[in-house]
């Protein structure tokens, strides 16, 4: 009988396939819409241990069902310092594990009611009142249209083995030997990281096994280079991300990498133990079914699909007592002696737990806006070009605008109705005077950026240096009087008043030796540093305005044990 290879095999295909795809991304956009700012929140709290990021992992990705956007989501998290590279790696293994949930239930046979419940949830869609219910509707949607584009799929799919010429190349594709299972597996991750879906390719090759197009074996090393081909993605997220984000991307790759390596050495004798496993899910994979006249191979998704899952579990069970080493090795890459330094991104003193006694908060607050502050010395540090100072000030900006976020969160929790008008007052006073930390940041990032940029004269170094002389002296003084007393704040050096500054304006505007072109630059750095040194002083006022030993105030808190 000829096969009319456009009516019979293409339709159906290429439609099954789109269907199959916009399947995936009505599911993907649907339950991100309703879930994935909590879920990154989530995972932002979870993740601070491998073993909870493989937790956070393993829940999310099976809730939002795209290990892609895990990853790219755990990329960005660690870019702006909030997951930590440790608790990423783990977070990379739950991943995978949670991505194959959805590999399993794809293997479900309700490809005949897909197309029915795909109508079912598009008519709701379509009159949904909520976004809630909209979103829902969609994520439902995207579910059923997954399974009627696989049968789609694997209905067109069927009459291939009709045709000698296609049977001749498929049959290359051998199984039987390691080279043919390493073969298979490399093809499956090029096509993986062209179209940037391990769920997608695991799709197709489920449609070809069950419709007999491939064996069984070859389709199971086909879902091992999935699993290869899916680290692409993450690899391009962290192009133009910190080295960390890159070194996420890279835990990526390697965890998958050595997985698969280990699978394909152990392919053979996991085939032996999947048989086996099967014959609780209905039998052999490789007997057929006859439906409407024609041989058709349902168990192949299954098996497929417990692969999947079982190869990914025995990669976390088998790689996770080595994080610590991965840690290690990814963190020489690309080390500098810049990473050295205080990471001023992730809260030193900030305990959550200390949030129910008002005793243990204050003091751990008073201490993370003194750390703070401290890092402003940093900028002054690059600003005078000082040895061992980082060379990037815009990499310490983020990192303390990422800190005081944290600390206005922080402070923001320790507000409570059963609070005195005093213990009140100091909190309110702590904010004031983070709020002009974080000021004081941004003014000397605004010095040390402008200063790394331009190039001045010997007579424009002196002044400039004469200014920076004097901020640093004035700042060191303020980090040094942080302690609980107010005496030492008293012995600050003053500021440079406004004659004075003045003055130094007019020395660059008289200045034979300075260049017109210089002079604009100049004076633009003497008016951030005024504009720092009045903040220095603001905060020095505002220490001084509240007592920050409070012992009474403290001793009387409600939440004091």
């Amino acid at each position: 009988m000829e096969v009319d290879v456009f009516k019979e095999i293409l339709v159906p295909v290429v439609g099954g396939l789109g269907i199959f795809l916009l399947g995936l991304e009505f599911m993907d956009r649907g339950i991100q819409s309703l879930s994935v700012n909590k879920m990154r929140a989530l995972l932002a709290r979870m993740a601070g241990s491998p073993l909870k990021g493989v937790v956070a992992g393993t829940v999310i990705t099976g809730v939002i069902q795209s290990s892609t956007a895990m990853t790219v989501m755990t990329v960005g998290l660690v870019n702006t310092g909030v997951l930590g590279l440790r608790g990423a790696i783990g977070v990379i293994m739950g991943a995978n594990i949670g991505t194959t949930l959805g590999n399993g239930l794809i293997a479900l046979p309700l490809g005949p009611l897909g197309l029915l419940f795909g109508g079912i949830f598009a008519t709701v869609y379509c009159f949904a009142k909520t976004d809630r219910l909209k979103n829902i509707a969609l994520a439902a949607m995207g579910f059923a249209l997954i399974f009627y584009g696989l049968n789609l799929m694997t209905g067109g799919l069927k009459p291939l083995r009709q045709l000698p010429e296609v049977m001749a190349i498929i049959s290359g594709l051998d199984s039987s030997t390691f080279v043919g299972v390493v073969s298979c597996a490399l093809i499956a991750a090029l096509i993986t990281a062209l179209i940037h879906s391990s769920s997608a390719t695991i799709g197709i090759v489920m449609g070809l096994g069950a419709a007999g197009v491939l064996d069984w074996q070859t389709a199971i090393a086909f879902a091992i280079g999935a699993d290869l081909g899916t680290t692409i993605t993450s690899w391009i997220a962290s192009l133009n991300l910190s080295k960390n984000a890159k070194r996420t991307a890279y835990a990526h790759i390697g965890f998958n990498f050595i997985g698969v390596c280990v699978v394909l050495a152990l392919f053979f004798p996991a085939i032996g133990v999947l048989t086996w496993v099967m014959g609780f899910f209905g039998g052999d994979p490789g007997v057929p079914v006859v439906v409407d006249g024609q041989e058709t191979f349902p168990l192949v998704p299954v098996a497929v699909g417990l692969f999947s899952i079982f190869f990914n579990v025995f990669n976390v069970l088998l790689l996770f007592p080595f994080v610590n080493v991965f840690e290690r090795v990814l963190k020489r890459i690309g080390h500098t002696t810049e990473e050295d330094l205080e990471d001023y991104s992730v809260p030193k003193y900030l305990d959550r737990r200390a949030l129910e006694d008002f005793n243990r908060a204050v003091p751990a607050m008073r201490q993370e806006v003194a750390r703070a502050l401290g890092a402003g010395q940093v900028f002054l540090d690059i600003a005078r070009d000082k040895k061992g100072a980082p060379k990037k000030p815009a990499e310490l900006h983020e990192s303390l605008d990422a800190l005081s976020r944290e600390i206005r969160a922080y402070s923001a929790q320790l507000f409570k109705e059963d609070l005195s008008r005093e213990q009140m007052d100091l909190v309110a006073s702590m904010i004031e005077e983070a709020d002009f930390t974080g000021s004081l940041s941004e003014s000397l990032h605004q010095i040390a950026r402008r200063v790394r940029r331009e190039q001045f004269s010997p007579a424009g170094e002196t002044i400039l240096g004469e200014g920076l002389g004097h901020l640093e002296q004035k700042l060191s003084a303020l980090t040094a009087a942080a302690g609980p007393g107010t005496d030492a704040l008293m012995g600050l050096p003053a500021a440079l008043g406004q004659a004075e500054f003045e003055a130094m304006r007019w020395r660059v505007i008289d200045a034979g030796d300075i260049p017109a072109t210089e002079k604009g630059a100049l004076l633009a750095l003497i008016g951030s540093m005024e504009r720092a040194e009045s903040l220095i002083d603001r905060i020095q006022q505002e220490r001084l305005s509240v007592d920050r030993a409070q012992s009474t105030v403290l001793v009387t808190a409600p939440g004091s044990i």
